[in-house]
């Protein structure tokens, strides 16, 4: 599985973005789905992750109420939308993917084989 990450940038306190990752080699509805970040001098924290099987979707707390996780898989595309962006969300986001996870251990990295290259997300206050 390859994935590609796009859409990273600088935008305000307040603003918004909107993060894409593309796969390929698997179709993406075989695939549990997840996004994680990381901040210079921090571990890798988990940000949202979507099952491809019944599409449930969660999210760690710090972004519940702001973030969005969607995927479309005729497109093999999974896209996180991004709103009332803070400083605080400043790092690069990683897309990674698995064949299969479970529930207690799908926030953690560990869970996840395949991983996109990042992309920078900068908030500036």
């Amino acid at each position: 599985v390859q994935l590609q990450a796009s859409g990273g940038g600088l935008v305000q306190d307040g603003g918004s973005l909107r993060l894409s990752c593309a796969a390929s080699g698997r179709t993406l509805r075989r695939l549990d789905m997840a996004w994680f970040r990381q901040a210079p001098g921090k571990e890798r924290e988990f940000v949202t992750a979507t099952r491809g099987s019944g599409g449930h979707t969660y999210y760690g707390d710090p972004v519940k109420g702001r973030f969005s996780v969607s995927r479309d898989n005729a497109k093999n595309t999974v896209d996180l939308q991004m709103n009332s962006l803070k400083p605080e969300d400043t790092a690069v986001y990683y897309c990674a993917a698995s064949s299969t996870t479970i529930l207690s251990t799908l926030r953690s990295p560990n869970a996840y084989p395949f991983w996109g290259q990042g992309t920078q997300v900068t908030v500036s206050s």
